[in-house]
């Protein structure tokens, strides 16, 4: 007599969806932090050099709705953004690194983006003068030497955050939530709305954060490739 039972029986798996995990109040947070997403507006790190910094910058960006953050390496100071300051922010980002500020430029450039950098030199334009109705790229350099020559000497503008007091100049994560403030406020003010996803793109970040918010994901994980 042949053997039978459930072992040899064909069977569906049923489909583990993460958001089964989540209640609805954290599905509704996650839904309007994706709707205020933008791709459009971006920040750069040029050999940051403090993890410190590096940490509160990523911070900024994530709080302000920037979804991806381009790192140029500094090859004497890994990019190790301190974790008790990024507070696990970092889980949300698209964060890309580059050995190159070339490469990095490349890239954005293939995009149709305009990178600005942040330098006090003359001919720069203030911040405030800046409009953010395209896509547009921010650079910030190193905490001791500023940007490189290689970025003035390849990007399509420089900007300057002007400042009312005796000090002149700012640290780099303030200089940059300074700047990405004032980003995000102007296309609130102009665009109507920072968020500029695809219907796609969105719901391919949106699952990506249901995922994220569950708490043992890894387990999830790997009962959908069972």
């Amino acid at each position: 007599m042949a053997g039978g039972g459930p072992r040899y029986e064909k069977f569906d798996r049923d489909v583990v969806e993460p958001e089964q995990f989540l209640l609805d109040v954290r599905k509704e947070k996650i839904d309007r932090v994706v709707a205020q997403r933008t791709r459009n507006f971006t920040v750069v790190l040029d050999r940051l050099e403090d993890n410190f910094n590096m940490a509160a910058v990523l911070r900024t960006c994530e709080s302000m709705g920037v979804q991806e953050v381009h790192v140029v390496i500094n090859p004497d100071a890994p990019f190790v953004p301190n974790s008790r300051v990024a507070q696990g922010c970092d889980k949300w980002l698209d964060v890309h690194l580059y050995k190159t500020f070339a490469d990095c430029r490349e890239h954005l450039k293939g995009q149709g983006f305009s990178l600005y950098a942040s330098a006090l030199r003359e001919g720069a334009t203030s911040l405030y003068s800046l409009r953010f109705d395209s896509k547009f790229a921010m650079v910030f350099g190193n905490e001791r030497f500023g940007v490189s020559d290689d970025v003035l000497a390849s990007v399509d503008g420089t900007f300057w955050v002007p400042m009312k007091g005796f000090s002149q100049s700012l640290n780099i994560s303030a200089a940059a939530s300074a700047s990405v403030s004032r980003a995000i406020a102007w296309r609130d003010e102009h665009l109507g709305s920072s968020g500029d996803l695809t219907p796609e793109q969105a719901q391919e970040l949106r699952e990506r954060f249901y995922l994220l918010g569950v708490k043992q994901r890894k387990r999830l994980v790997k009962a959908t490739q069972r």
